[in-house]
């Protein structure tokens, strides 16, 4: 999954705090993962979901609860393609954000492809965003099923 300001965000040119000389943010196997609390924050932003749950009366508190509420909207992005796609990056992003604030050693890591995935404690490794985007093309899985999954639930 390309996610253009992650890149950017990954190839970033500023030195790491304790890195070597010379090495960069973007080198090495951490690079700019090194930072979960960063990661966290900057993943957790999905203001398009965030916009478009609130015009619906959902407030997003980062809860499972509100995952169960998310899938009970009516799905009126499935007709602007374009808006589609973005609110499943976003569904994603924001379904990883309720795992890793809510499930005790859950955290981001990037994936195969270097985009965000959710590590459980158990060694699984969730790919959200492929969820959010089926849950916004679709509407299955639903976000709260994922979430339960997961989780372990």
């Amino acid at each position: 999954m390309n996610i253009p300001f992650l890149d950017n965000w990954r190839k970033r040119a500023e030195p790491r705090l304790g890195a070597p000389p010379g090495q960069r943010a973007g080198d090495g196997a951490q690079g700019a993962w090194a930072d979960p609390e960063g990661v966290a924050q900057l993943l957790s932003e999905c203001e398009l979901l965030r916009a478009r749950a609130l015009a619906a009366g959902v407030a997003l508190g980062d809860t499972p609860e509100s995952l169960e509420a998310l899938d009970q909207l009516l799905p009126r992005w499935r007709d602007d393609p374009e808006e589609m796609a973005g609110l499943g990056t976003d569904a994603g992003l924001y379904l990883g954000t309720v795992l890793v604030r809510t499930v005790l050693g859950a955290r981001w890591v990037p994936g195969a492809h270097g985009g965000p995935v959710v590590a459980m404690v158990s060694g699984r490794r969730v790919d959200v965003l492929t969820a959010g985007h089926d849950w916004a093309d679709t509407g299955v899985p639903e976000l709260s099923q994922v979430y339960a999954e997961s989780a372990g639930f």
